[in-house]
This record gives C-alpha cells, sequence and structure tokens, in this order.
C-alpha cells in the first residue's frame, strides 16, 4: 500500500491542479508557485491557489502540513520571523504582494488577522483595543475614532455587550469576548480581506457558535480564509475548502463538494478519520 508521502507525490504528479475550474467568482486573492519555510527547511512546496472574493475559505489539514504558514504568508507576516524564506507570487486584486514597489505595511492594512488565541493588548481599554490600529497609523481625530470604535465593535457583534464599559480593560472580558474585540481592532481599520487562524479553537461551544455567526455574516463585505482543524467547523461556515498535506494543496473545491465527493484519494482518507 502508498503511504501517505507516495500518494502526494502521485497525486499531484497525476493532477494539473490542485482546483478545478472555477467560475462564478472574481478571484481575490491568488498564489502562484509560492513556496515558503525557515532556514533550509521547506514548509510550502509550491502553492498555486485561487481565493474567491466575498467568501469563506476554509483551509483544513493535520499539524504541521502548513495551513498557517499559508495564510502568514498571504500578508507578509511570515517574512518577519527570523530565517523566514519566500518564493513565488501571492497577489491580491492582482497585485504580487511580494513586489519589491510594494509596502509590506500597507498589505497588512488590506489583508488583517485574527490569531488563534485571543491578544486583547491588557493594559488598554476595549475602546482603545478596537481603534488601536487606526492610532497606530496616525489618526488622531476624536470623531473618527468614535465612530470606528463603534462601527468596529457592532461589526464584531460586541457593541450591546461593551457599550456601557468601553474604559474597562479588554482583559476583563471573557475568552469568547476578547477574540470578537480581535476581530473588531482587525476590522476598524477596513481591511479587505480577513485572516483567521484557528480563531475559535480556544472557545467553548457557545462562543465558537457566535464566532461562526458572525465571520458567516462579514462575509458580505469581506474575504475571509479561516484556518481549522475542526471538519465540521469547515463544513459549517466555509463556501470552500482547501486540503493541505505535507505543504501541498492537495484538494480544492466548493466544501460540500469535497467532503462528499473528493477527488483526490488522500483528501477522502483524511476526511474519513483514516489519518490525521
Amino acid at each position: 500500500m502508498e503511504t501517505q508521502e507516495e500518494l502526494v507525490r502521485s497525486e499531484m504528479e497525476s493532477s494539473e491542479s490542485a482546483q478545478p475550474k472555477q467560475v462564478g467568482f472574481t478571484v481575490k486573492v491568488e498564489t502562484r508557485d509560492l513556496k515558503a519555510g525557515f532556514g533550509g527547511n521547506m514548509v510550502l512546496k509550491g502553492i498555486d491557489s485561487r481565493i474567491p472574493e466575498n467568501r469563506i475559505t476554509a483551509v483544513m489539514g493535520p499539524s504541521g502540513c502548513g495551513k498557517t504558514t499559508f495564510i502568514r504568508c498571504l500578508n507578509r507576516l511570515h517574512e518577519l520571523t527570523p530565517g523566514a524564506t519566500v518564493e513565488g507570487m501571492a497577489l491580491l486584486d492582482g497585485e504580487d504582494i511580494y513586489d519589491k514597489t510594494v509596502d509590506p505595511v500597507a498589505i497588512r492594512r488590506r489583508i488583517g488577522m485574527v490569531f488563534q488565541k485571543p491578544n486583547p493588548f491588557p493594559t488598554m481599554s476595549i475602546y482603545n483595543n478596537a481603534v488601536a490600529g487606526l492610532a497606530l497609523n496616525g489618526v488622531k481625530d476624536k470623531k473618527v475614532l468614535n465612530r470606528a470604535a463603534e462601527d468596529s465593535l457592532r461589526g464584531a457583534y460586541l457593541w450591546d455587550e461593551v457599550k456601557d464599559k468601553l474604559s474597562a480593560s479588554g482583559a476583563s472580558l471573557s475568552g469568547g469576548q476578547q477574540q470578537r474585540l480581535c476581530i473588531a481592532r482587525a476590522l476598524a481599520v477596513q481591511p479587505e480581506v480577513l485572516l483567521m487562524d484557528e480563531p475559535c479553537s480556544a472557545l467553548d461551544p457557545t462562543a465558537t457558535a457566535k464566532i461562526e455567526e458572525l465571520i458567516t455574516n462579514l462575509k458580505k463585505d469581506y474575504t475571509i480564509i479561516i484556518v481549522t482543524h475542526n471538519m465540521q467547523q469547515a463544513s459549517r461556515v466555509a463556501d470552500y475548502t482547501a486540503f493541505f498535506y505535507l505543504g501541498k494543496l492537495i484538494e480544492f473545491d466548493e466544501t460540500a463538494t469535497l467532503f462528499e465527493n473528493p477527488r483526490e484519494e488522500l483528501t477522502e482518507r483524511y476526511i474519513t478519520g483514516k489519518f490525521g
């Protein structure tokens, strides 16, 4: 019987692309032969992907397959790690974000990130957490900041819960509220794309349900890419799903199609629990 590694090689050799022909949507983010690693260790081994605009795309696969490295490459956070390397192209609206003329700070404003563990600034109030990105970018107009704070907290479904205690510490909130505060902080700078790295892994089922409802509603205004180990979560919230294994994009398709009728044997093995 073939090993998993042999399956990866044979499937990538037998298929021109891990993605079927896609119609009916605009591509917001694209990668071409994207490779990334740390020192001599290559984590991503040539990723070709096309992410649809105003949709939710889930990135799933076993630990160590390159999911987080992939999304960190999409807003140039990966390169901040000592020894990190990136090759190939990552395009936002057709523009290569790694072109020498592109400002990485500007890219990180257009492509926001929400991390696995809620990370509000503990010494800042709820209000100051919400507008931290704007303040760091030099916005001082109080009316602008007030409007941004309310709009972003409403966008994160948090306003009604915190509007009477905006001066309280962000760290005083529950875990689920802290994660929504981090989402509000990302929304305040008005990004076009929102990357979410296991945003519910540290949350209880009730808080997870609120975040999933929020994610679903945000896609009308944002392109969302969510990394998840939870296949049930991918099936609940994602319009499209990408399956990664050993640094390769094995399969990308509409979520229902990928789960119900995967094209690749390796995908079928993963979603049926035969490994992972």
